[in-house]
């Protein structure tokens, strides 16, 4: 990694990018640009301005990305109601290609050799940054610091920052125990007590949610406006992606929706214990396969259902920007050109209740052919006796050989 000369770093502005600011800056004599998203984390963004300007950084980017977030990343993965592991919703991992986009944007614009992230050699998201980075511009260098140093735990990190002078803003209450992650879609949390998969989270961990036991004893209705699989409208009213996920957290917070805790397989091999808050988008995946229940066709459903699990994986394993992820998103997006229509909701007490769904110009869903009442000659009940008896065949041949033994 000889001739560095200019780094663009995912900068947060917190211990760690901080430290690893001044670290790039020691160890190569680089100069480093700063990039910060704003990607619906809930913190201020613009304190990581002045902190790098005290660093000398010259050139600092930072942006909102909300909407190009949801638009892009979230909304497409929603359409493929994608789960890891049957349960997580790739909060972390979702956001993940956008930063290292714009990094290699940023890169481009500053005339950039380099880009630096904070991730540790542990986890997934150094997979997740990389990845995009090469893929996205195949000779770009890669500093990835906690791979390289020999500050190793927080107190020597705290030890690096007092010695430089980096200004490091602490809690007179004392820091969060855990490692926590936020954006527009969830809030993560790891580490601390987290690491004895048998204890319970305390109740005091949770950030976003109201306590399932404390939410309003009155449950809440709401309706979902769909066209081509994403969620364009909350009870009528039209709103950006980024817009209508905010508006689902409020709703999901408040009635205690979204918190998941689960063990996942990270891709570096190791077990990890997590605990999730994910209000809006659960909301969003109960509601969407409502919609597409009625909308689309029992074996696109089917398949849909059986190309999610690779999808997910894929995302989870940082392969947003590989080209069998663009060839399932274009099946998943070429089959959502019908699902459109209004989806009923009612949420009560950590609850997402589907009451109704309905599309006025997709619906496959044939009330005078479904009916347990009289159909009027729609449907002709004794055809059912020849398809069950074909279907039957090859089971039938087998039973009679067993006899034959």
């Amino acid at each position: 990694m000889e001739n560095i000369k200019k780094v663009v770093l995912a900068y947060s502005g917190g211990l760690d990018t901080s430290v690893i600011l001044k670290w790039l800056q020691d160890t190569y004599h680089c100069e480093v640009v700063t990039f910060t998203a704003d990607i619906g984390q809930g913190e201020e963004v613009e304190p990581a301005r002045e902190k790098a300007q005290k660093l000398g950084v010259k050139e600092i980017f930072i942006e909102d990305l909300k909407d190009e977030f949801v638009k892009d990343f979230v909304y497409p993965m929603f359409r493929a109601n994608a789960v890891y592991e049957g349960e997580y919703l790739l909060g972390t991992s979702i956001a993940r290609p956008l930063i290292a986009k714009r990094q290699i944007e940023i890169a481009r614009k500053t005339s950039a050799d380099s880009v630096s992230h904070g991730a540790t050699g542990k986890g997934n998201d150094q997979v997740r940054f990389e990845l995009g980075y090469y893929a996205l511009e195949p000779n770009i260098r890669v500093i990835a610091p906690w791979r390289e140093w020999d500050l190793t735990s927080r107190e020597k990190l705290l030890a690096y920052a007092e010695h430089h002078g980096i200004d490091i803003t602490r809690n007179k209450h004392g820091g969060s125990p855990y490692s926590m992650d936020a954006n527009l879609l969830h809030i993560s949390y790891e580490g601390g007590i987290l690491e004895d998969p048998a204890a319970e989270p305390e109740d005091s961990m949770w950030r976003w949610t109201t306590s399932p036991e404390m939410a309003p004893n009155k449950p809440e209705y709401i309706e979902l406006t769909y066209t081509q699989g994403n969620i364009v409208a909350i009870n009528g009213t039209s709103m950006t992606p980024a817009q209508i996920l905010a508006e689902l957290n409020c709703l999901g917070n408040r009635h205690g929706v979204g918190r998941l805790d689960i063990v996942e397989n990270r891709y570096v091999g190791m077990k990890s214990r997590g605990c999730y808050e994910t209000p809006g988008g659960s909301i969003m995946l109960k509601a969407h396969r409502a919609i597409e229940s009625i909308t689309l066709d029992r074996e696109v459903a089917h398949l849909k259902d059986e190309l999610m699990p690779r999808y997910a994986s894929l995302i989870y394993n940082g392969y947003w920007w590989s080209p069998e992820r663009f060839l399932i998103q274009e099946m998943i997006d070429a089959s959502q050109t019908g699902v459109n229509g209004l989806v009923r909701i009612k949420l009560y007490k950590g609850n997402i209740m589907i009451v109704g769904r309905e599309s006025t110009t997709d619906s496959l869903f044939d009330a005078t052919i479904a009916t347990f009442e009289d159909d009027a000659g729609a449907y002709n009940q004794k055809d059912a006796e020849g398809f069950i008896k074909l279907n039957a065949l090859r089971m039938r041949i087998r039973a009679k050989l067993r006899k034959l033994d």
